[in-house]
């Protein structure tokens, strides 16, 4: 019962993970010349679970939480994630994403926090979002499958918020839009994740480096709206 709690503190829209300041590529797609519609909003969002999240963010929450506060192993996941995201927008909102959510943590008292905050600002961590959840969540004691649900499902409803907050759907639009999408995340956070840090704490330990780890990530549209949107003299978020 514990555990199912914390998870819905996590998950909670009202927890100060920062996210509000980002909409992670759907303010960019706004202001493109077809707009962006209930109907569009629910393609890109679908778009970016399959193309953006699966491959890259969601591999490198798990391997995060498999490292199991290991700073030398989460450093390596961390630079796989600066490599495997293009866009500096996009690159640099992950960061401060992820920092905002480590302060957070820190204040509160999360097992852990405070000394992954210490990494990052000191240098040998970059601080990335999908890296700093797997990390913060473990230490919380919540098991892969349910820190998978809580960022998948976290990423989907910051998207289609962040349009609600452009005026491009009502409230009602956007959960009707997010409810059709739960097959598909749940879809995707089912998948298994293979990687260099699955077993790193078996005997022979883990010699890997970045290079081992893949993150695959093909959304160009959206990562082109973005960057236009960081040229943008007039923009409510960050990305």
């Amino acid at each position: 019962m514990l555990q199912r709690l914390v998870a819905l503190q996590q998950a909670d829209s009202a927890f100060p993970s920062g996210s509000f300041a980002f909409s992670n590529g759907i303010e960019g797609l706004a202001a493109l010349p077809d707009g962006l519609g209930g109907a569009e909003l629910g393609h890109a969002v679908e778009v970016i679970l399959r193309h953006r999240w699966a491959g890259s963010d969601r591999v490198a929450l798990v391997l995060a939480h498999r490292a199991q506060g290991d700073l030398a192993r989460l450093a390596r996941i961390d630079a796989a994630v600066e490599a495997a995201c293009l866009p500096e927008p996009m690159r640099t909102g992950s960061r401060r994403n992820g920092g905002a959510l480590l302060a957070a943590h820190s204040r509160i008292g999360t097992p852990g926090a405070e000394g992954l905050r210490m990494a990052v600002r000191d240098g040998p961590l970059l601080g990335h979002l999908a890296v700093m959840q797997g990390a913060l969540w473990r230490s919380l004691g919540l098991d892969e499958t349910t820190v998978t649900e809580i960022a998948g499902y976290q990423s989907a409803a910051a998207l289609v918020t962040a349009a609600v907050r452009l005026g491009r759907v009502g409230a009602i639009e956007a959960q009707r839009i997010l409810s059709a999408l739960m097959p598909v995340l749940a879809e995707i956070a089912a998948r298994p994740v293979q990687g260099a840090e699955e077993g790193a704490d078996e005997e022979g330990g883990d010699e890997t480096d970045n290079a081992d780890i893949m993150l695959v990530a093909f959304t160009p549209l959206i990562e082109i709206a973005t960057m236009r949107h960081a040229r943008a003299d007039l923009r409510l978020f960050a990305n």
